[in-house]
This record gives structure tokens, C-alpha cells and sequence, in this order.
């Protein structure tokens, strides 16, 4: 009786697993954009801001912009000839998804399009579990995000080092956090304001940083494209690949550093320009480590705190290098790809230092 019952079972779950992956006819792309939208939309609902509240902050950024810039670029080192910094926006919950749907888009529907993967109800089950996921994700961050900067990448055309480039504060978050940390609203803006146009100056004082991380991109999109099953494909474009890991690790080694350096700049700089600096540190170390049983959740399901822990490491190794060699060294950084700290640098900033700078180790 029981190998009977054995026997029907594995007979269901044969005629399952065939149904599930027999072909249906056509090709599907791997995400829907607009199900994205709708759902996160959906879960942002009722945080729009009046477009004419929009433009008026806006013009407060960039007066605040204008006079920040001068001290931002004497710390830093500077803009290159024809370089400049893009103007600031404002942003309420709705328009950050949008902005960051076209990013996203921009890179990968070309990938998508690619990699067309033929029908059948395990690759519509993946895609609806991709859609759900990513609209999830941005709903998320988009009541949390403070401040942007997009540098343009994977454009289809050629771009100069700020062209098509924008900066932007999400206002609504701004004014949230502000509110219920009583915060002092100008300092607050001014604060963000370093952080943001330091990731402008990163781009376009260093150009050759915009094709490093396409290049970082492209192999990690161009991943979901090879001759590959339709689960494959989904793995590549969740991230899970372990072809993936070694590009991803060395991005990781990228972003920590330019988030780290733009903090330590946005701290130093804060530190001497904004009267309500400490209160604003104070309250950012808050709002940090103070996250709800359920933000701590998602955090870690989704490996956002693990992004952040990347971060914080990126700043202590900043400030190591600051502290012991000044910005000079720091600066050092910026000189290419391989001046870059790896991954397992960012804990050791003296042992990246002795190698970009040529220094020996005393004996």
C-alpha cells in the first residue's frame, strides 16, 4: 500500500514539475515595469507634495548649494576645467520612484530584452515574485531615502562628467525626519546638501569613475543573458550567482568608499559651517540604531544592512586615513581603479595606504 501511494505521489509531482516548466508559447522579459510601479505606488500613497511646494524647495537647495559649494571645493580639491556640479531638486515620495524606476530601467531593460526567456508558469511565478520584491524594496526605501544623487549610468549615449547628472532631496522625508526629531530645518537641508554634492564632485572631478562602475554593472546584468535556464536567469538578476560574487565584492569595496569618504566630508565640513551640527549627528546615530522590530526585519531579509555595515566601514577607513595622513592622502583614492581600497582594506586603511602610496612597512 505504501509503495502504491509512493507511486501516485511521485507520478503527481512529475505531471506537476511538467506543467509548471512546459513552454507556453512566446517570451516574457523577467520584470514588469509598470506592476513595479503600481505596487509601490500603491504602498506610498498619500505622500505626494504639491508641485508648487516642490519648486519652492527646490530653489531654497540651491541657494544653499551656492553657498556651500565654494567650502565643499576647497576641502575636497577642487573641479577640472569645464567641470561643474548639477543643480538641486526636490523630490516628494511618488517622484523618488519614479526617478529611481528610470534608473533602474536605464540599465537594465536593454539586459531584458536580451535575455527573453520563453513562457511558462515557473518563469510568470519568478517574475511576479521579482515584481512583488522590487516593488517592496522601493516602497521601502522611498518613505526612508533622504538625499540622491544619479550620475547617469549606463546611459545609451556617451555623457560628459555632469550632463543628464542630477541631485536631489526627497522633501517629504526631510520634512518628516525633521519634524519628529526637532531638528533645525536649514541645517538639516545644509547637512544633507554636503553629502549629495560630494558624490557630484566625486563623479565629475574623476571621470574614469562612471566607466569603472559600468563596467562592474554590465558584468553583473550581462550575467542573467547567458545561455542559461529561466531559473538561472532569475537567480542572476536577484543577485544570488556565484559568478556574480567576486564582481560584486569588488563593487562593494567601491561604494563603501564613496559613501564613507562622502560622510566624512559632510561631517568635517558640518562640523565647522553648521551651527546645529551636533544635534543633527545625535540624531542620525539615532535614527540608525533606533530602527523598529520590523524595519530591523526587513533590513536583514533584504541585505540592506549589510549595505549599511559596508558604509560604516567605508567612513571608519576614511577617517582613519584622514586622520592619520590628511586629505591629500585621502585623495589618493580617486587616482583609479586600482588606487581603490578592497574589500578586506576597508578594515586595514593602514596596509591600503602603504601600498598606494609606496610606503614601507618599518622593519
Amino acid at each position: 500500500m505504501r509503495s502504491a501511494l509512493l507511486g501516485v505521489m511521485f507520478g503527481l509531482a512529475t505531471v506537476a514539475i511538467a506543467e509548471v516548466v512546459k513552454p507556453r508559447g512566446g517570451t516574457s522579459l523577467l520584470l514588469d515595469w509598470e506592476a513595479i510601479r503600481r505596487s509601490a505606488q500603491a504602498r506610498l500613497r498619500g505622500a505626494d507634495v504639491a508641485p508648487a511646494s516642490l519648486a519652492a524647495a527646490a530653489k531654497k537647495y540651491r541657494a544653499m548649494a551656492g553657498k556651500l559649494e565654494k567650502p565643499l571645493l576647497d576641502f575636497v580639491g577642487g573641479l577640472p576645467a569645464g567641470a561643474d556640479l548639477p543643480e538641486f531638486e526636490a523630490l516628494d515620495r511618488t517622484g523618488w520612484l519614479d526617478l529611481n524606476l528610470g534608473i533602474i530601467r536605464r540599465m537594465v531593460d536593454p539586459v531584458l530584452e536580451k535575455g527573453r526567456v520563453p513562457n511558462s508558469l515557473m518563469v510568470e511565478l519568478g517574475r511576479t515574485g521579482l515584481d512583488h520584491y522590487m516593488a517592496f524594496l522601493l516602497a521601502f526605501l522611498g518613505r526612508r531615502v533622504l538625499g540622491q544623487y544619479d550620475p547617469q549610468l549606463m546611459g545609451v549615449e556617451p555623457v560628459a562628467p555632469s550632463d543628464g547628472a542630477g541631485l536631489y532631496l526627497v522633501e517629504a522625508n526631510v520634512a518628516e525626519w525633521g519634524r519628529k526629531a526637532e531638528l533645525p530645518e536649514d541645517d538639516l537641508r545644509r547637512w544633507l546638501i554636503l553629502h549629495e554634492m560630494t558624490h557630484a564632485w566625486q563623479f565629475a572631478a574623476h571621470p574614469w569613475l562612471r566607466g569603472h562602475m559600468e563596467q562592474s554593472m554590465r558584468v553583473l546584468l550581462e550575467s542573467a543573458t547567458q545561455k542559461a535556464s529561466p531559473a538561472v536567469r532569475i537567480a542572476s538578476f536577484a543577485g544570488v550567482v556565484p559568478a556574480q560574487w567576486r564582481v560584486m565584492r569588488q563593487m562593494q569595496g567601491t561604494m563603501s568608499l564613496i559613501e564613507g569618504y562622502s560622510n566624512l566630508v559632510m561631517n568635517e565640513l558640518g562640523s565647522k559651517l553648521l551651527p546645529g551640527f551636533n544635534q543633527l549627528e545625535g540624531a542620525h546615530r539615532n535614527r540608525s540604531s533606533n530602527k523598529s522590530v520590523l524595519d530591523q526585519l526587513v533590513w536583514k531579509l533584504t541585505g540592506l544592512d549589510l549595505k549599511l555595515q559596508q558604509y560604516v566601514r567605508g567612513e571608519a577607513f576614511a577617517r582613519a586615513v584622514y586622520d592619520a595622513h590628511g586629505m591629500k592622502a585621502l585623495n589618493l583614492v580617486w587616482d583609479g581603479p586600482d588606487q581603490m581600497p578592497r574589500l578586506d582594506e576597508l578594515a586595514h586603511p593602514d596596509a591600503w595606504y602603504q601600498r598606494v602610496a609606496g610606503v614601507r612597512r618599518p622593519a
